[in-house]
Formats: C-alpha cells, sequence, structure tokens
C-alpha cells in the first residue's frame, strides 16, 4: 500500500466533475476509496479512469457493481474500444483500472504467473576461442581443420547460427568493401563483416571448402553437418562445450561492445530492447562499405 496523505480521503469525497454523470461519478468514488490510493495526484488519475469507466459501461446497460464494471473483459472491452482516446490514454486507463481491480475485487485478478524467457547465451571469452582454435589446428585431416575452423570463424566471427551457418558455401566468403563477407542467402539475406581477426582463417576454410559447404557435409537440409564438428572440438582440456548459440553471442557481444551500445543505452536510460526495435524500424541501414567500417575493421 501507498503511504497515506491524509487529504486524500477528503478530496475523493468531493469529486464530483462535469465531465461524468452523478451515478459514474459516485461509482468511482467508492471504488477509489476501496483502492485507498495514498497521493492525491494517483488518486485523481484513478478516479478519471474509474469515472469513463462506468460511463462506458452503464450506457452499455451494465449494472454499476465492481465485480460488472471492473471485470477485466469489461475493461479491456473500454480501453480498446471506447472512442475519442488516444493510445496514451488508453495504456494509461487499462493500468489504473488493473490497479483499481486488484485491489477492489482480487478475485477477478489473480496474480500473473510468470512466463519462461529464452535468456541469451553467454559468450565465451577470448581464451575459450583461443582453445577451439587451437583444437581446432589440432584435428587429424586437412579438411577437419579446415571445417572445425570455419565452425568457428562463421559463429564467433560472423554471428551465423542454424540454417545460415550450416547453408554457407566458400564462395559465400569474399573480400569487398575493404573487408571480408559472409554473404548469407537464407531467410535474410544480407552481407555479414567478419570481425578482423577472424579474417585469414575463415579465407583459408572458403578457399578450402570452394563451391562446397564450409562445415562439410553434402546437403545443407540435413540439421546434423556441424554435430560431428562440435563433437571433436570437445577436447577435455578444460574448455567448456562448443555451442553454436554461444558462438553468436560472443559475435554479438564483441559487435556490441565495437558499437558502444552499452554506453549508449545507458545514456539514454533505455533498458528494453523492444524499444530499440521501435526506433529502429524508423531508420535505413547503412550500406555495406559502412557495415565493414563499424563491425569488419581492425579495432582502434
Amino acid at each position: 500500500m501507498e503511504a497515506a496523505d491524509p487529504g486524500v480521503a477528503a478530496y475523493i469525497g468531493r469529486w464530483r466533475p462535469s465531465s461524468v454523470s452523478p451515478r459514474a461519478a459516485a461509482f468511482a468514488r467508492d471504488v477509489v476509496t476501496a483502492a485507498a490510493p495514498g497521493r492525491r495526484e494517483r488518486a485523481k488519475n484513478l478516479l478519471w479512469a474509474a469515472g469513463r469507466l462506468a460511463d462506458y459501461g452503464l450506457g452499455l446497460g451494465l449494472d454499476a457493481a465492481p465485480e460488472v464494471l471492473l471485470h477485466p473483459s469489461t475493461a479491456e472491452r473500454f480501453t480498446r474500444c471506447a472512442p475519442g482516446l488516444s493510445g496514451v490514454a488508453r495504456r494509461t486507463l487499462r493500468t489504473n483500472l488493473r490497479f483499481i481491480g486488484r485491489r477492489v475485487v482480487p478475485q477477478l485478478y489473480p496474480a500473473d504467473l510468470p512466463l519462461p524467457r529464452e535468456r541469451a547465451k553467454a559468450p565465451y571469452s577470448a581464451a575459450e576461442i583461443g582453445g577451439f582454435l587451437a583444437l581446432a589446428d589440432a584435428q587429424p585431416t586437412m579438411e577437419r581443420r579446415m571445417r572445425a575452423a570455419g565452425l568457428i570463424c562463421l559463429g564467433a566471427g560472423a554471428g551465423l547460427i542454424r540454417a545460415d551457418l550450416r547453408d554457407a558455401r566458400g564462395t559465400d566468403v569474399l573480400r569487398r568493401s575493404g573487408g571480408v563477407l559472409v554473404q548469407v542467402s537464407g531467410q535474410r539475406p544480407r552481407a555479414v563483416p567478419v570481425l578482423v581477426r577472424y579474417h585469414g582463417r575463415l579465407l583459408a576454410a572458403a578457399r578450402s571448402a570452394g563451391t562446397g559447404l564450409i562445415c562439410g557435409g553434402a546437403d545443407p537440409a540435413r540439421r546434423n553437418i556441424t554435430t560431428p564438428l562440435t563433437r571433436a572440438l570437445d577436447g577435455g582440456t578444460g574448455l567448456p562445450r562448443l555451442d553454436t548459440s554461444r558462438l553468436r553471442a560472443t559475435w554479438l557481444a564483441e559487435a556490441a561492445e565495437m558499437l558502444g551500445l552499452a554506453t549508449f543505452m545507458h545514456a539514454a536510460g533505455i533498458t528494453c530492447s523492444q524499444r530499440l526495435g521501435d526506433l529502429l524500424a524508423g531508420l535505413e541501414p547503412g550500406g555495406e562499405a559502412e557495415a565493414v567500417r563499424l563491425l569488419g575493421a581492425a579495432r582502434r
């Protein structure tokens, strides 16, 4: 509960605005009193939300009872369908009505169950990547050495995973725009700049593969193409298990560091990637040369 302001109850009792009907105002006073807001400004916002809801529900012939008007289905229909409200106003109304409902008719608002969320895999350290590359160099045949090194470089150097990783052919690795690129042709076609310290190894793996698949195999639809390679790089030398998702996370973390993403988000006060997605929807990405400059050049 909020710390109570002694003037709040009196303010609620006097609340009789001209913008809502007397019956709706009476309903709002009753439910907001029961919700017991601690501050006058909070009470004002809750009264406005409850009053607007009551006028909407009464106009539909609903009873002015908390269990009817504050029912989640009624409140949701109001916030979605009531005319003359901006998007911001609808979101604010929904938040305030849920606050009132959880305090006045809590049986209708059971506690939200936490939903599982897949968290990003932890990136590998530079020493661990070095250990995997050393294991790749220790493979018994040249072909196996090239395929293992290619897997590591495509994952940690360009962030490829799943079908993009399985489908990569030697001819997809190009010297262009001042750097080394991997031309991805899957569901999200793009040219990915390769981090500079992986250039030499990936170019060698691409030359070895030629027109074939860098990670080996003849049919990229086979889902276990990378399994023999990852199993071969589990060398029992104190290294963790090789995981292509963690290779991608390693690339993501290094690219974010190069771009100063953490500094930007801290300065902007942004903690939610959804906001970044909304902002990026209205921006055009730079061209290939700019991508290479940002992600594929030597670190300054």
